[in-house]
């Protein structure tokens, strides 16, 4: 049982796991990451990792005391989300009633608590996937792929790239963190560890027990068969994952410097469809994934542009412009219930038809 959404019951997983089903990468992996309380508390308390400062809130009068106390600018983030829903970038005193509204009406889960984080001026966001899986002796080793970094836009995902860009000793120290998160964690599988690095400092920021959004750039990245989902598969089915010892880390190779870049909706309506494929698929080293999504409403993401070559620069921009050459229609209703069709760009629109 691979979950796969935020919005699950977890105690069933418990239960299925007393019954004798895999859940991967176990059920107390899952009930910690799905929740943003529980994952502090393990990433600070059990793992012992570098992270922010935080505090929580269940009430505004607690939610003000603790923006306070954490110290402006600082981030809110309903309990339990994911992909930016609920969380509000609070740069004042005055921004905090809207943080209120946007965790108690956007979260993915529970909203009964808020957690404030302190902002960090990071130099890049990274996100580690750690692979838990058997080696050749049966025993549970841990293998790091090159962290990928990312950037995001109203909190959420907007393009990947790897290797990301950080000095020798950042990079160990990615892997030592992600490693004694991972093994408080166990179970077999693909972590998506989230942080940010400044320098040669790495804060731990969270955790997702399989593959992560950001680690799609591994499509292009990373060999045929070994992208984030094939590293994933192979360690839940317990088959060999190549790997180099390297200062004491299990390294896989990277074939290719690799980026994305997201396609997402600006429009609402529904049964998306897409023109400029073929503008898009001519970019040189580059292709696209469409989701296949029924409904499209704004900010939603739709699809992926992914893009390789010999630096990660010019992988970016490849990715961008395969992205930006993507047009969408989506079919809506008026006030009168009659369908139209309305065609908007990655980031223009081009009108109703």
């Amino acid at each position: 049982i691979i979950p796969e959404i935020e919005a699950i019951n977890l105690d069933a997983l418990f239960e299925l796991e007393k019954d004798g089903y895999f859940v991967v990468p176990n059920a107390k992996a899952t009930w910690i990451a799905m929740h943003r309380e529980r994952t502090r508390e393990t990433l600070a308390k059990k793992a012992e990792v570098p992270t922010s400062r935080y505090a929580y809130a269940k009430t505004l009068d607690e939610l003000y005391e603790a923006c306070e106390k954490v110290g402006y600018p600082c981030h809110t983030k309903a309990i339990m989300s994911s992909s930016g829903k609920g969380s509000y970038f609070v740069k004042s005193r005055e921004d905090i009633p809207k943080a209120w509204e946007e965790a108690k009406m956007k979260a993915r889960g529970s909203a009964d608590k808020i957690i404030v984080e302190e902002h960090i001026e990071f130099d890049v966001e990274i996100t580690e996937l750690a692979v838990r899986h058997y080696d050749e002796n049966g025993e549970i080793v841990t293998t790091f792929p090159k962290p990928v970094g990312h950037y995001q836009i109203d909190g959420d995902y907007h393009s990947s790239w790897q290797p990301a860009e950080i000095s020798e000793k950042a990079e160990r120290e990615v892997y030592r963190i992600a490693k004694r998160i991972t093994d408080v964690l166990g179970g077999l599988g693909l972590f998506g560890v989230e942080m940010f690095v400044k320098g040669d400092k790495v804060w731990a920021n969270e955790v997702s027990p399989r593959p992560h959004d950001t680690g799609m750039v591994t499509l292009a990245s990373h060999p045929t068969g070994f992208s984030e989902f094939g590293l994933h598969l192979r360690a839940v089915l317990g088959l060999p994952i190549p790997g180099e010892w390297v200062d004491g880390y299990r390294l896989f190779p990277m074939l290719t410097p690799a980026a994305t870049h997201v396609i997402k909706a600006n429009v609402s309506g529904y049964s998306p469809r897409f023109r400029g494929l073929a503008k898009a698929l001519s970019v040189p080293n580059a292709t696209v994934r469409l989701f296949g999504k029924p409904e499209a409403y704004p900010g939603r993401r739709l699809g992926v542009a992914i893009a390789w070559d010999k630096n990660v620069e010019d992988a970016k921009k490849k990715a961008e412009m395969a992205a930006h050459s993507i047009e969408l229609r989506t079919r809506s209703s008026d006030w009168h219930g009659q369908d139209y069709e309305v065609r908007k760009h990655h980031g223009m629109q081009y009108g109703a038809f």
